[in-house]
């Protein structure tokens, strides 16, 4: 068990264009934490894009530094984190996410691709941007209610409405959890 204080607020999971960077800065503002993107922490770390990576190393050498990027925050950041959309594929990802408070952004097709884009830069979306946005939504969307405490929608919200319904659910949690 980590030390008091070194463990994230909340986990936001969900796919691509479910606001999760947003929102974790957002939240992280109102708490006055820090917020942590895990995809963010392995470009720094790396020196190069995501996109970069999948392209000169290939997907499994990305899952494998995403596992370490995610268990080392969930370990040591004390404030909101917010992990890439396929972290929760992992199955040693799924466990260690167990005993944190974790909020799963949802969000439709419609949404998705809007705030994707169809040009966009992301390696997963290679060919046809809207059936594979489809296919990784239908593929991961029991995965992702598996990990989570609480399902936020995100479709027709502003990232400030969104944030505020989380903000809303992990302090009510942290009150009930004082109370009881």
């Amino acid at each position: 068990m980590t030390a008091a204080g070194t463990r994230p607020r909340v986990v936001l999971v969900g796919p691509m264009g479910a606001g999760k960077t947003t929102v974790a800065g957002l939240l992280a503002e109102r708490w006055g934490v820090p917020a942590a993107d895990t995809d963010r922490a392995i470009e720094a770390a790396q020196g190069r894009t995501i996109s970069d990576i999948f392209v000169d190393e290939g997907e499994a050498f990305f899952r494998a530094l995403e596992h370490d990027a995610v268990a080392a925050a969930l370990a040591s950041h004390p404030g909101v984190l917010a992990l890439g959309g396929g972290a929760v594929l992992d199955p040693d990802t799924r466990a260690a996410l167990r005993g944190h408070r974790v909020v799963f952004l949802q969000v439709g097709l419609s949404d998705a691709v809007k705030r994707v884009g169809l040009g966009t830069a992301r390696p997963l979306l290679l060919g046809n941007v809207r059936g594979r946005i489809k296919a990784l939504l239908d593929e991961r969307l029991p995965v992702y209610r598996a990990v989570a405490g609480d399902v936020v929608d995100t479709d027709g919200r502003t990232p400030q409405d969104v944030a505020a319904e989380v903000a809303a659910l992990v302090e009510a949690a942290e009150e009930g959890a004082v109370d009881g």
